[in-house]
This record gives C-alpha cells, sequence and structure tokens, in this order.
C-alpha cells in the first residue's frame, strides 16, 4: 500500500513537469499562419488538385504518359513507356477518397453540403475509372471503408459493377450539383457549379463511349444513357471549360517543362532529352497541319542546310520503336525535331487539361458515327473538335516567330483545313480520322495515358511493332493492362487471388484481355 502511495506521489511531479512542457511546446511550435482546423474547402483543394496537379506531374514524369502514348521519345536512358514494358500499378488514388465524408461533414449549409457531395462523387468516379481501366477487376463496394466499417481487406467488384458505380456516381453528382451552390476551394472551376455539372456530364460520355462494346448489355444501357445526356444535360461549351490546370510564376506553379525562371533547375529540359516522334510528326506533315509549327522546332540540320523554319520537310520524327542505340545517334546527329521553346521559355506555357471540350467534341462524333445519337452530323462535332484544339493553341502561344515560326494558325487556315480533313470514307476511315485528330489535339495536354487507351480500344494511331525492341513479352504484342499492386499481394491476397482467377484464369499479367476489351 505504501509502495503505491509512494508511487503515486512522485508521479505528480512528473505528470505536472510534462503537462506544462507540452504545453509549452505547443505554444512554440503552433504556427500562428496556419488553421489548425480543417475546413470542407480545404480538404475540396486537397482533392482537386490530387487530380489534376499531382496527375500532371513535372520535368521527367510530365513526359511518362506521352512516351507510352509514342509522341516523343527520351534520350537518357532506355525507358520502359516508351518500349512498352508495364510493372504495377497502385491503388494510391483510392486512399484519397478517405477525405470525402469529412469534407461533406464539415459542410456549413445544405446548398454546399449538396455542392461537396456532388464534388465527392465526381472525384470517386474519376479515381476508380481511372485504376479500373489500369488493370480490370478492383475493390470498389467495400473500398475506403476501413474508418467507418473496419473493412480492410476489401473484396473486390467484377469491372462491370465498377463501371456501374462510377456511371451511378456521375448521375449524382449531375443532380447533386444542379441543386448546390458555389463552393469554395476550388482551384479550377472558382467554385461554380454549373461548370462542374458540365465536366460531370461531359465525362460521363467519355466513360460511355469506352464501353462501346457493351452496347448490349440490358444493365448498363450505354447508347440509353448516352442519348439521355446529350439531349438533356447541360455539357462543356468551349475550351475555356477545360478541366485544366493553369500555370503561373508563382514559386512551385510553373509550366511542367518551363526552365523559367533561370536556374530552376530543370536539367531534363537543358539536355534535350526529348525528339518528337515520326507518330506526331508525320501525320500533321502530311496533313499539313499547322500545329506541327506550334509544337514543334525543326530539325538543326535541315535548317543548316538551307530549310525555313516554316518549311514542312524542316521537321524530322524519331521512330520510337527503334533501338536506343539508334535513337542515341539520331539525337547526337541533331537531325530531328524537338520541343519547340515556347514550352521551355514560357513559365506559363498553356494549361494542361486532365479531360477537355475538344475530347468531349470527338467522343460526339464518334458516337453519331457509331448511330448512338443523330441531330447533328458527325462532321459537326469533329469540325468543333479541331476548332477548339487549333484555336486553344493559338490562344496560349505568344505572337513570336520562335513560337509558330511564320505559320499561324487563324480562323480562315482552320476553315479551309477543316474542308481538306472532311469525314469521308468508311465507318472506319472516319474513326481513323477522329482519333487521329483526337490524338494530335492531345500532345502535352491529358496526363491519364488517355491516348494510349484511345490506341488500346481503337487501333489508332497505328503504333510500329518493333519485336526486336518491345519490352513486353512476348515481344510480338502490345500489353494491355498494367500488373495489381505489390500492397495487394501482401496485405490483400485472397481476394487479389480470387480477382485474378476470375478474370484471367489465375494469371496476372500484362497481356491479358479485361472484360472492357472483350467484345
Amino acid at each position: 500500500m505504501k509502495n503505491n502511495t509512494l508511487k503515486y506521489i512522485l508521479s505528480i511531479p512528473l505528470v505536472m513537469v510534462m503537462s506544462a512542457g507540452c504545453s509549452k511546446f505547443d505554444t512554440i511550435n503552433t504556427n500562428p499562419n496556419r488553421t489548425t482546423q480543417v475546413s470542407a474547402a480545404m480538404l475540396a483543394t486537397n482533392m482537386i488538385l490530387n487530380i489534376t496537379r499531382s496527375d500532371i506531374s513535372s520535368t521527367k514524369g510530365f513526359m511518362q504518359p506521352f512516351l507510352l502514348s509514342k509522341y516523343l521519345t527520351w534520350g537518357e536512358g532506355q525507358e520502359g513507356f516508351q518500349y512498352n514494358k508495364f510493372g504495377r500499378a497502385n491503388f494510391d488514388r483510392i486512399t484519397l477518397l478517405r477525405n470525402i465524408p469529412p469534407m461533406i461533414a464539415n459542410a456549413p449549409d445544405d446548398g454546399l453540403r449538396k455542392s461537396y457531395s456532388a464534388l465527392g462523387h465526381f472525384i470517386r468516379a474519376w479515381q476508380f475509372f481511372q485504376v479500373t481501366m489500369r488493370v480490370g477487376d478492383i475493390p470498389y463496394a467495400q473500398a475506403v471503408k476501413g474508418e467507418s466499417e473496419n473493412i480492410i481487406q476489401p473484396a473486390y467488384d467484377t469491372q462491370k459493377n465498377v463501371f456501374m458505380g462510377v456511371l451511378n456516381e456521375l448521375d449524382s453528382a449531375n443532380l447533386l450539383f444542379a441543386q448546390g451552390t458555389d463552393f469554395s476551394g476550388d482551384p479550377i472551376y472558382g467554385g461554380k457549379v454549373d461548370n462542374w455539372r458540365r465536366l460531370t456530364n461531359s465525362f460521363q460520355l467519355h466513360v460511355l463511349m469506352n464501353l462501346y462494346k457493351k452496347t448490349s448489355d440490358g444493365d448498363l444501357k450505354v447508347v440509353e444513357r448516352f442519348k439521355d445526356i446529350v439531349a438533356n444535360r447541360p455539357l462543356m461549351r468551349t475550351y475555356a471549360d477545360n478541366f485544366a490546370l493553369t500555370y503561373t510564376s508563382a514559386a512551385g506553379q510553373n509550366y511542367p517543362w518551363s526552365d523559367v525562371p533561370a536556374g530552376s533547375g530543370n536539367s531534363f529540359v537543358k539536355s534535350n532529352y526529348t525528339m518528337l516522334s515520326a507518330t506526331l510528326i508525320n501525320p500533321l506533315k502530311s496533313l499539313q497541319d499547322r500545329r506541327l509549327f506550334y509544337y514543334a522546332k525543326p530539325s538543326q540540320v535541315k535548317i543548316a542546310a538551307g530549310k525555313l523554319a516554316s518549311d514542312w520537310d524542316a521537321y524530322v520524327g524519331a521512330e520510337p520503336s527503334n533501338s536506343f542505340p539508334d535513337l542515341q545517334t539520331m539525337r547526337l546527329s541533331k537531325d530531328y525535331a524537338d520541343l519547340n521553346n515556347r514550352y521551355v521559355n514560357l513559365v506559363n506555357a498553356e494549361p494542361v487539361s486532365v479531360f477537355s471540350y475538344q475530347e468531349l467534341q470527338f467522343v460526339l462524333a464518334e458516337a453519331t458515327l457509331r448511330g448512338w445519337i443523330s441531330g447533328a452530323p458527325a462532321q459537326s462535332y469533329y469540325a468543333a473538335g479541331i476548332t477548339n484544339a487549333m484555336k486553344f493553341t493559338a490562344a496560349f502561344t505568344p505572337d513570336l516567330e520562335d513560337y509558330h515560326h511564320n505559320m499561324k494558325i487563324d480562323d480562315n487556315y482552320i476553315q479551309t483545313y477543316i474542308t481538306a480533313v472532311a469525314l469521308t470514307g468508311s465507318v472506319q476511315n472516319q474513326l481513323s480520322q477522329i482519333i487521329t485528330q483526337k490524338y494530335l489535339a492531345g500532345f502535352l495536354q491529358g496526363c491519364n495515358y488517355n491516348a494510349w487507351y484511345e490506341q488500346r480500344r481503337t487501333g489508332y494511331p497505328v503504333f510500329v511493332l518493333n519485336s526486336a525492341t518491345n519490352l513486353n513479352t512476348p515481344t510480338t504484342q502490345f500489353p494491355v493492362r498494367w500488373l495489381y499492386p505489390s500492397n495487394e499481394l501482401s496485405y490483400n491476397n485472397a481476394n487479389l487471388d480470387a480477382a485474378i482467377q476470375s478474370q484471367f484464369g489465375g494469371s496476372d499479367n500484362v497481356n491479358a484481355v479485361m472484360w472492357l476489351l472483350k467484345d
């Protein structure tokens, strides 16, 4: 008894000292310029930037999706994406969704609660869509329920059910944005619910187009949903509605490939690791598309030989499937087209979209071609996509010779070009034209592997398969998916094994065809 009493008495001063110490420590280490409370607006900002700025990345990371999509080559070393080598995906996108319930709970009134709820549905749809596009079946119904329901090993949903969930989330977002009020914490649209509603509905059309092989599915109702959205919901109106991140001169907010301000340390820019590909350059040249002069700068060798920067033949594309040593030889020769100087010199070269009005118009053109919608001809949507893509490029390019090489894009040129590339021939040929224009419009835009997904889906543009350099196994085919995350192997193995067994007969490999891609 005495012992216990003595211990208790001796502990009192210690507790008092610790309490005083903690209080003093907290006072000293509290930043008066930072809030100690989390608001709905703060959580919204974090999540919106996560699906824009974090996806877009910077320096070498910025270029990775464009290596996979064969827009360019990389000279620092042999890159896996350039040569079709896939590794493991991750589910980091899903963990972000834990912030949605507290965002909604912290909304101060009913109108804002509806807006933040709508934003939550959109972000859930966006993230689950991006993850399932990479691997196939994923956790959905039981995902992100570790805190609320103590589910730390979520079951996998079939890819069909994930898509059903994504479509329903976007429907809910549309309704709630329509009822909500403008909200704080949005660095893209300034919290305007009308813009978010238009994005939500436009993005759903993109999701539905990816389900084009599933039009006979009575649960998904792909064509019926598509028609209803086009007929009855607001959609994006011009490139001004793009879901895009705009860059500034503020520290940490510069364009991802700029070397401005001087000394910013973008060593990748200074080392000239990039060469633009023949996959990009050749169609620009064959179509007499002046975006060539805005995207690229000419070969030094061709200029030295007397070509002008305004000559089409001054631009040489590199074949990305060529061996790395051969590409290095080409790079050292200086006989290739590199990125236009505006991408290097301008701190705010252009906003980078992760979904754009241009994409929407090409989706509508394809839907018309497939007979899903009627009213306007496919050519009208196709022309609108090209027009806005070109006007976007011209609008964000200063009127300097070095940035357009005296081959300006103006209204007269755009109209002439649209006439020259009008949709023609068979349905397959017109589809090729639509996807080609989507590809050309997507240069250094849409950083969620969009162009690669489109090529996987449609076969356009045609990528060269070089079995001598292809790092996929077997070398006679392109991979079609990423492997599942290593974390799932460690912490959710039973559910992962069941998903692999049901989809791919037990083999998690990059050549396995997911449900989405099956007829």
